[in-house]
């Protein structure tokens, strides 16, 4: 099951490697932190960038939370593990959050750029990539910036990223 911990913006890349070298491993299958691969044009050239999808969170996945939590306790920059309630229980991700990082992932730790074609007026048609298949939840397209803003419901309540796309050409209508 998927758990998400609270960390520092900016902190992500530390708190995982902390988690991982002070965490036993038999304790956790997976800690990431979802990258998203974007391209920007600086000074007239486009480059390909690694920035955070979810600044300022950490993934875990684990079996067994009641004993992984004490562990992850000694962990300094970790700020709360996200979903506690009452009682001293953890709440993983919802399924259906689960596989949406699964799917807009590919099973990895990065969303990939999706290809887009612009039709005539203006419309766009997600062509590949993790943005296949969710074209109700694209709030906004800047084809001049080459990002996509989507709206997701995550730990319950909505959110809005922002992932990379590439256009590939003009479709005909």
């Amino acid at each position: 099951m998927y758990y998400v911990i609270q960390v520092a913006p900016g902190t992500e890349q530390k708190t995982e490697t902390l988690i991982k070298e002070r965490v036993e491993t038999e304790l956790y299958d997976r800690c990431f932190h979802p990258l998203r691969h974007v391209r920007k044009k600086f000074r007239g050239e486009w480059r390909d960038l690694h920035e955070k999808l979810m600044p300022g969170y950490v993934f875990i996945t684990s079996d067994t939370i009641a004993d992984l939590y004490p562990e992850l306790r000694r962990v300094p920059a970790l700020t709360k593990l996200l979903g506690r309630s009452e009682g001293e229980v953890f709440i993983p991700l919802a399924p259906k959050e689960a596989d949406w990082l699964e799917r807009i992932t590919e099973g990895g730790t990065e969303a990939e750029i999706s290809q887009v074609a612009v039709a005539e007026g203006d419309t766009v048609t997600i062509l590949s990539g993790p943005l296949r298949d969710m074209e109700g939840k694209i709030r906004k397209i800047h084809l001049h910036r080459r990002i996509a803003e989507v709206e997701v419901d995550f730990m319950n309540r909505k959110t809005v990223i922002h992932l990379g796309i590439e256009l590939v050409g003009r479709e005909e209508a």
